[in-house]
């Protein structure tokens, strides 16, 4: 049945159901892992590297981890080609918006104008869902620091912590017990290198298979992005290891 309705992204089936947009997010259950962790000092935001080949050259900049503005960052699971696009709408949107009034764009009034994209997708004839879910991290004066989740359909919500991409439920269901409402930015980003392990196929993890930022604010620095290296992120791994063998 679901092959007579699945042949347009404007056309219902029976159920009420569209299925390309049912497909889109199937195929971001395929993408590597990413996690979004709300702390009392910051948000952290992880994601699996997937390496396609040892004969690719490496690239300076990271595909999973993006700045959006100076307020906000993104972390993508899904289609690159796809993500990119939509990355650069919502650089051109918060850019817009600073330019006509002169201060950054409210956090969830960005993600609406990018998930309004996303729905304009599914709604018109001759184009495609994206196939990318993001998370969103952000702060503003209005609501202080803040994670959302959108997936292909246009929907967001805000969350204290999500995982999106392969896997994603096995993560949910650790990110459900491990996190509450006094973890810091260290137990976040300890929590999400644990649900990495947990989820990733390899076995062992490096920091070369691994995307990690944070996003804080400070009344003295104002909102900093910073993505991890690969010393930080080793010093993580061995922190990380160390915490559990003492547990056992």
């Amino acid at each position: 049945m679901a092959r007579a309705y699945d042949a347009r992204t404007t056309i219902f089936s029976p159920e009420g159901r569209l299925y390309q947009v049912e497909y889109a997010m199937e195929a971001i259950s395929h993408a590597g892992t990413a996690v979004g962790i709300l702390s009392t000092s910051g948000i952290v935001l992880a994601a699996e590297k997937k390496s396609v080949s040892p004969l690719l050259e490496p690239v300076a900049s990271s595909d999973k981890m993006h700045k959006v503005d100076s307020h906000v960052a993104v972390a993508v699971a899904g289609i690159t080609a796809d993500a990119n696009i939509l990355v650069d709408h919502s650089r051109l949107v918060a850019q817009r918006y600073s330019y006509e009034y002169g201060e950054p764009q409210p956090v969830e009034q960005l993600v609406r104008r990018v998930c309004d994209m996303k729905q304009g997708y599914t709604q018109f004839g001759g184009l495609r869902p994206f196939g990318v879910a993001f998370l969103f991290a952000g702060w503003d004066e209005q609501h202080g620091l803040q994670l959302y989740a959108s997936d292909p359909s246009g929907n967001y919500g805000g969350w204290k912590a999500r995982a999106i991409g392969a896997n994603a439920q096995a993560a949910t269901s650790i990110l459900k017990q491990e996190w509450n409402d006094e973890l810091d930015l260290d137990g976040a980003l300890k929590l999400a290198l644990k649900v990495l392990s947990k989820t990733m196929d390899s076995t062992t993890l490096t920091p070369d298979k691994l995307d990690f930022a944070t996003l804080t604010h400070s009344e003295a620095g104002g909102v900093a992005f910073k993505l991890l290296g690969n010393k930080r992120m080793q010093k993580l791994l061995d922190e990380t290891t160390l915490d559990n063998t003492e547990d056992d």
